[in-house]
């Protein structure tokens, strides 16, 4: 078995548009998909959300005040799971809530992380 994480992008855009029971229906989906991977055991690291605020180190080795310009390209959330390789991994982030928030969840082995 490989491990991934899945980087949440997006999906901010539709919270304006929703109402506090959307919103709460959102959570709840989140919740509910955490503790369906929890126990299924693929759902190694449910991840915290990431505050919508940081920092940039460049390559000059300055330092400017994040997020990234576009803001659809934040990163907002991560998860790490594990799964028997990239095309397994990519279904299991189909189940996620974020493409059905509007958002994108990019999936990434990480390099020498595998298990027997």
């Amino acid at each position: 078995m490989a491990k991934f994480m899945f980087l949440y992008r997006g999906g901010h855009e539709k919270m304006k548009e929703m109402s506090p029971e959307q919103m709460q229906q959102g959570v709840q989906a989140w919740m509910s998909w955490i503790q369906g991977g929890t126990d299924a055991g693929w759902l190694l690291d449910g991840g915290d959300g990431l505050n919508a605020e940081g920092q940039v180190v460049q390559s000059d080795l300055s330092v400017i005040d994040g997020p990234f310009a576009e803001s659809k390209e934040l990163v907002g959330g991560y998860s790490m799971v594990e799964a028997a390789d990239l095309g397994a991994a990519t279904e299991l982030a189909k189940t996620s809530p974020m493409p059905a928030a509007g958002g994108t969840v990019e999936v990434r082995q990480l390099s020498g992380h595998t298990s027997d």
